[in-house]
């Protein structure tokens, strides 16, 4: 069964240099696959759409041809072994024929389950399931990708990882227990891979972006709340953008930034530093 989705392009390829996006149909993964394109990059995304919001991925995917960049997008669960090593040997067969290696890899994938621990009369808490769930899909699964990627040869030497992580790795917001656990892990996860992976030249941060009206912030309990505290305390007077975030990731990913490695870096207009 074929799992990707569009393998279109306008014109010859020029560039060899490829991004891998996980989560890239909405939010942050899609703007960065724009931004990327928009500087010379062909385009992998994996993401995970029903019918009813299939057009996200297909907007973001003519985005990238239309700027003369290849793109191919895997409608798969990212979270899936055999979904991986199908996902991968996609790729290695493209980079066979293409030419090219993986340069980047941006995870920046949003499905978690957004239940308190400790639940009220008549109301559901979180389960077992779902906080292992929460914890592969936005944490660990970084782990088994920028391993895969390793092990096949396919990310470069020189090359970026970056993980979208957010600021309930280190506060606590209602409901928000699974996801905020997940970021946890995933910015540990961040500290070690970039250990492992430094004699390779690899470098490896997460990204820390301020309060962004996104899909998946849209999804949290009491988010209206959290985008009116962020504005107003925000000292550039405005909410951070994803398209802000995207150009910070991009050019985070030119020559000269391989020694900034195993941080949590700050993408929020100064919005962190107030109270």
């Amino acid at each position: 069964m074929a799992i990707t989705l569009v393998t279109t392009t306008k014109g010859p390829i020029v560039a060899k240099k490829w991004v891998l996006i996980l989560g890239a149909s909405s939010g942050f993964g899609a703007s960065a696959a724009k931004a990327f394109a928009a500087d010379g990059y062909n385009i992998f995304g994996v993401h995970l759409d029903r019918s009813s919001t299939l057009s996200n991925a297909e907007d973001v995917t003519r985005e990238v041809i239309a700027s003369g960049s290849e793109c191919h997008f895997f409608n798969v669960n990212a979270a899936d072994d055999a979904r991986r090593a199908e996902v991968l040997s996609e790729i290695q067969d493209i980079l066979n024929q293409k030419g090219g290696e993986v340069q980047v890899l941006l995870h920046s994938l949003a499905f978690g389950s957004l239940l308190p621990f400790i639940s009220e009369e008549g109301q559901r808490g979180l389960s077992g399931k779902q906080m292992t769930m929460t914890l592969e899909v936005m944490g660990n699964s970084l782990v088994w990708w920028t391993r895969d990627l390793v092990a096949k040869k396919l990310l470069s030497s020189g090359g970026r990882v970056f993980a979208m992580t957010s600021s309930g790795s280190h506060s606590a917001f209602h409901a928000y227990g699974a996801v905020g656990a997940a970021k946890a892990a995933l910015e540990s996860h961040v500290r070690y891979l970039a250990m492992e992976l430094a004699p390779k030249k690899i470098s490896v941060n997460a990204i820390l972006a301020g309060v962004t009206d996104t899909p998946a912030l849209r999804k949290i309990p009491g988010h209206t709340t959290l985008l009116a505290n962020a504005l107003e305390k925000n000292p550039s007077g405005r909410l951070t953008q994803c398209e802000d975030v995207a150009a910070c990731l991009v050019a985070l990913s030119r020559a000269g930034t391989a020694w900034l490695t195993g941080n949590t870096l700050r993408v929020d207009g100064g919005e962190s530093i107030c109270s």
